[in-house]
């Protein structure tokens, strides 16, 4: 990137939940996309990156502890048609893209890995935190691992340098940071957020679902060359893109 260009910080906040494999998807599109245009267009943006918690599963339906197999899960939740069509396009993409993402393994709440998370924000920022997401993403969408089991996310924070694996242990143990799960959480849906991957630009704008690459590449292009409010009240918003409600 050219020292003599301004550099324009794009904050991305990004709700999201483990057991979601759309989430997944658009994690992995999303840093596809950030990657390329750092890399690749040379665009004059910073990217500045939050982990929003998100539960899509309420505990009435799923309680803390209680586990069951996600492919039962997801097929009683949305029905045998619905689940066919969301494997298909599961296996499409993981064609497309050439990783083996699995709605098989098992299903339970995501509270302790959104703990971590942000434990992992706290401790080194997005440097550390984002790599943790991706590492828990691919543990539970790629591998069928439990993002509740304490060991699984000890492993994960220890292969990814947040902290030891004892030390992740003795986190996962207490209750710190299980408040502000909650309360982040709610606070979300509390806003209108009833469905997740959502990820919020600058505060004013905001992406739902997995959305490819290349819509958010568009996106930043267009953001690159556009400056505050001037994007939305002169220059029609990029295509994936619409006002901020949340």
């Amino acid at each position: 990137m050219s020292l003599d260009r301004a550099v324009k910080t794009v904050r991305l906040t990004v709700i999201t939940d483990f057991v979601c494999v759309c989430c997944c998807i658009g994690q992995y599109e999303l840093l596809d996309a950030i990657k390329y245009c750092k890399d690749t267009l040379d665009l004059p943006i910073r990217f500045e990156l939050e982990h929003i918690p998100f539960r899509l599963i309420s505990t009435t339906v799923l309680p803390e502890g209680v586990k069951e197999p996600r492919h039962d899960f997801f097929t009683k939740s949305l029905g045998k048609e619905k689940m066919d069509a969301l494997e298909n396009n599961v296996i499409k993409w993981g064609q497309e893209k050439g990783r083996t993402l699995m709605l098989n393994g098992i299903m339970s709440q995501s509270t302790k890995a959104h703990r971590i998370v942000l434990k992992a924000g706290q401790l080194g920022g997005q440097d550390i935190q984002t790599p943790l997401i991706s590492a828990i993403f691919a543990a539970s969408m790629e591998e069928g691992k439990d993002v509740d089991d304490p060991e699984v996310l000890a492993d994960i924070a220890a292969k990814n340098n947040v902290m030891s694996r004892e030390e992740a242990l003795s986190f996962i143990e207490s209750d710190e940071l299980a408040k502000e799960v909650e309360e982040m959480s709610t606070a979300a849906r509390a806003k209108g957020v009833t469905g997740v991957p959502v990820v919020i630009i600058d505060g004013k704008w905001a992406v739902s679902g997995s959305q490819s690459c290349d819509v958010y590449v568009q996106i930043f292009k267009k953001l690159s060359t556009c400056q505050g409010a001037h994007c939305a009240t002169t220059s029609p918003l990029p295509t994936g893109l619409v006002e901020c409600t949340v």
